[in-house]
Parts: structure tokens; C-alpha cells; sequence
């Protein structure tokens, strides 16, 4: 299946998360994306350096400049369990905004076209690392990296695409 590209509609999907009760939830990725201008970023792992040290941080530090220019939601969506994304969120005491959502079997990101088989070093399908704009449902920027590289996918590359 080709990648998510821009001019796209995002596919439907069903993610895990815990909410702000610690209660376990599943949402509808368009439940939490029609009619909203939302960032979807995925990682290819939690607890993984590049995704702990510079991706997730960059945008939640970045959440308030993202928000100013009229970005209602970000979400992070990695393949993992969502009991490991609970606390891989807790690791981030100052987040506020950015919302850690589990595509465990990695259903969603096949649905995305980017999935990246990292078999051979012990972990499994994985997502691509990649960030979306998407307006209403519709892609507006589609940065997506190539292997494990962190070249187009921070907040700074998509503030800059705003």
C-alpha cells in the first residue's frame, strides 16, 4: 500500500489511550479529527533515544506556538501497548498537550502505509517516524522519514509548514 500523502482523507481507525482519570479509552481516530486541524505524529517505538530526547519533547515543547496557529489537537501514535504509553507519558510531567495514543497491533499504521520492519533488531513492526498535518481530515503536509533518520518530522519542520 503507497504512504498517506498529502491530499489524502487519513483512514479510520480505532486508538488506545488513558485519559486524565486513568481510565482506559479507545477513540476513533476521525472522532478525534473532524473538523479539527490536528498533528499526527508517529514514532517507531516508545522509550526509544531519538523519540524520547528530541521528537516528543520538541513538540510538547512546541504545543503553545503549534496551538497560536490554530492546531486543536496533537497526537503521537506509536506502536505500542497503551499501558507502555501511560508510562512513557508519565516520563513527560510537563505535558499538557500532546496526547500518547496506542496502535498496539499496528493495525493503524498499516491503514497509514507506514509501517517500518525493524525484525532485525528485535522489535517487530514498527511505524515510520513521520508527521501529518491534517485539516478536517484531509493531509496537508505529509513529512515523512526515510529509515531512522530525524530530518522532517519535528515541530520546528512543521511550524515552518504552517
Amino acid at each position: 500500500m503507497a504512504p498517506i500523502a498529502v491530499g489524502d482523507v487519513i483512514p479510520d481507525g480505532t486508538l488506545a489511550y488513558f485519559d486524565e482519570q486513568d481510565q482506559l479509552q479507545e477513540a476513533s481516530v476521525h472522532s478525534l479529527a473532524a473538523g479539527k486541524k490536528v498533528i499526527i505524529f508517529g514514532v517507531p517505538g516508545a522509550f526509544t533515544p531519538t523519540c524520547s530526547v528530541k521528537h516528543v519533547p520538541g513538540f510538547i515543547e512546541k504545543a503553545g506556538e503549534l496551538k497560536s496557529k490554530g492546531i486543536d489537537e496533537i497526537l503521537l501514535l506509536s506502536v505500542n501497548d497503551p499501558f507502555v504509553m501511560k508510562a512513557w507519558a508519565k516520563t513527560y510531567p510537563d505535558n499538557k498537550d500532546v496526547k500518547f495514543l496506542a496502535d498496539g497491533s499496528a493495525t493503524y499504521t498499516h491503514a497509514l502505509g507506514l509501517e517500518l520492519d525493524l525484525s532485525e533488531k528485535g522489535l517487530g513492526t514498527r511505524s515510520r517516524r513521520f508527521a501529518l498535518l491534517v485539516d478536517d481530515l484531509k493531509v496537508k503536509v505529509a513529512n515523512v522519514e526515510a529509515g531512522g533518520e530525524f530530518t522532517v518530522s519535528s515541530a520546528d519542520d512543521i511550524l515552518k509548514a504552517i
